[in-house]
């Protein structure tokens, strides 16, 4: 896929000062107790923000936060970021309390080359989520072009989104960029051998996901609960374990596809067991073939998270959505945490590529340590996954004109 960058885009090559950018952002951050409780998203906005401020543009920063549907809630104001926004760019911005209107126009009108101002949450007005084309016009009268750094929010259709694109000339921000490029490496021409790692309580959730992977990569792991659905399908009692039994067929056409396509599918050997799921439980490890009736799966075993990190060792590129156990407990988190080291470690040693994202991804290899020498983690969350489905993401599609 071709796009505009901010290297590309004739309108910000010719260093004209003074340009509006309207700039999509992600700013639907954690808050608790009226904090921040993770600026991530904010910090990988700091590169494309400070790059257009040295180009003399003046910035007008758009996002959604929660879900107002299309009414004002004090609760969801974008207001309260103003003071870490402005901590994270180590310089002053302004907030408008309307992303539209007269005044909002003249705020932003009234800003010189290099400031910066907030617009209030996209999401109390119901156009932005209907992608309403008068609304998409009175966003696109504050700018004269229109650049996308949330990638985050590229799966859906909405104003901010696949409508500005289409009305302004747009470019992919450094953030956005630097996600389709990964996304391009794990998948779209990628190193190989390829292999995923494939976590998470349900196969329901990850169908699609899974069905598009087989016919990319050369080896899939499938680990956490989801696992047990395919040893189940393949005959073997998994005793208490959370298991989506009416789905075994299902799991049988993945398998099957995978062997079509000739990728190899990778299922725990032995497990972690516990009769329940809490913190000092007694728990035991045992070959896949023993779980007692009574007992519950709750991570993959020592022998199955040496294997699967010796197999790594054979591949270039990896993909990583979700965790191989009950990771957010302890001793559950050994068999993640024990992949996790492996992959960073081959990854700093430019071994391997690594690719990861998804909520629950990003806490497990946050707790193993392990995130910050990944090569590319993201943060999209809907957007990851419905790209690993294989979709068309509208906001990416929009790029392209």
């Amino acid at each position: 896929m071709t796009y505009h960058t901010l290297d590309s885009l004739p309108l910000l090559k010719s260093r004209q000062e003074g340009l509006r950018v309207l700039l999509r952002v992600d700013l639907n951050v954690p808050i608790h107790d009226g904090k921040v409780t993770d600026t991530t998203r904010i910090e990988r906005l700091v590169p494309t923000i400070k790059e257009l401020t040295n180009m003399g543009c003046k910035v007008v920063l758009l996002s959604h936060f929660g879900r107002p549907n299309g009414v004002f809630k004090e609760e969801m104001s974008l207001e309260p970021l103003v003071s870490v926004i402005s901590n994270k760019l180590n310089t002053e911005l302004t907030f408008a309390k309307n992303c539209i209107g007269r005044d909002t126009l003249n705020a932003v009108n009234s800003l010189g080359p290099g400031d910066i101002i907030l617009l209030e949450n996209l999401r109390f007005h119901s156009g932005e989520e209907s992608n309403d084309q008068d609304f998409v016009g009175a966003l696109a009268d504050l700018g004269d072009l229109f650049v996308n750094d949330a990638f985050s929010t590229a799966h859906r259709a909405h104003a901010s989104t696949a409508g500005l694109a289409r009305c302004l000339p747009s470019a992919a921000g450094r953030l956005m960029q630097a996600e389709l490029e990964a996304l391009d490496a794990a998948l779209g021409n990628p190193l190989r051998p390829v292999a995923a790692i494939v976590g998470g309580s349900k196969v329901s959730t990850k169908l699609d996901l899974l069905t598009n992977l087989v016919k990319k990569v050369d080896r899939l792991a499938i680990g956490g609960a989801m696992a047990n659905t395919f040893l189940y399908a393949l005959g073997t009692d998994i005793g208490a374990s959370l298991c989506e039994k009416e789905l075994a067929d299902t799991a049988r056409s993945v398998l099957a596809a995978a062997d079509e396509a000739g990728s190899e599918i990778i299922l725990p050997s032995d497990v972690v067991i516990a009769s329940e799921f809490k913190q000092g439980a007694q728990r035991q490890t045992v070959k896949i073939a023993a779980v007692p009736t009574d007992m519950m799966i709750l991570d993959i075993g020592e022998a199955s998270a040496i294997a699967l990190s010796e197999s790594l060792k054979e591949c270039r590129t990896l993909l990583w959505n979700g965790p191989m156990g009950a990771f957010e407990i302890s001793p559950f988190d050994k068999g993640t945490n024990m992949v996790a080291r492996v992959a960073a470690e081959l990854t700093r040693s430019n071994d391997l590529l690594t690719i990861a994202g998804g909520g629950d991804t990003v806490a497990a290899l946050s707790a193993a340590g392990a995130v910050n020498d990944f090569s590319y983690v993201s943060t999209a969350g809907g957007a990851f996954l419905e790209w690993l489905e294989g979709r068309e993401l509208p906001g990416v599609v929009a790029l392209n004109g």
